[in-house]
């Protein structure tokens, strides 16, 4: 799965520019000019998915770009929403996942957050144990 979203980039009367991403009408945000504009997306996509995380829900399917700008998550947040995913679709609670890891549910809660770093080690141990494999795919910017 790919956690690269577009978004639509409006201008401001006002100046600036304004950003919503269709998939995620929780994330919205702005910038001075397009650059901004675009490094603060992906901080509004992130902190929106983590809603989605927090509250135990399925994310929201990217759609397709069709010309429009793309954010991506960073590689350690799309390895803890690939974690999120594969729980989900595996049926399997934070406290069922700790224990076959042999470790508490805060450990896999703080696995699933977003916003909480960890090693990424952890979350492909916590992948495998699902059945699943990380890899990494690196594509021209």
């Amino acid at each position: 799965m790919r956690y690269a979203y577009p978004y639509d980039l409006t201008p401001q009367p006002e100046g600036g520019f304004t950003v919503t991403f269709p998939d995620v009408p929780e994330a919205v945000t702005q910038g001075e000019d397009e650059d901004e504009a675009a490094a603060m997306a992906e901080d509004a996509l992130v902190t929106a998915l983590s809603f989605y995380t927090d509250n135990a829900e399925r994310l929201p399917r990217p759609s397709a770009a069709r010309g429009r700008p793309v954010a991506y998550v960073p590689p350690l947040v799309a390895a803890k929403l690939a974690l999120h995913d594969a729980m989900l679709a595996a049926g399997v609670s934070n406290v069922a996942l700790a224990r076959r890891l042999g470790t508490d549910e805060k450990t896999v809660r703080r696995l699933r957050d977003p916003l909480h770093q960890s090693r990424i080690n952890q979350i492909d141990a916590a992948l495998r144990a699902l059945g699943k494999r990380m890899g990494i795919v690196i594509e021209a910017a």
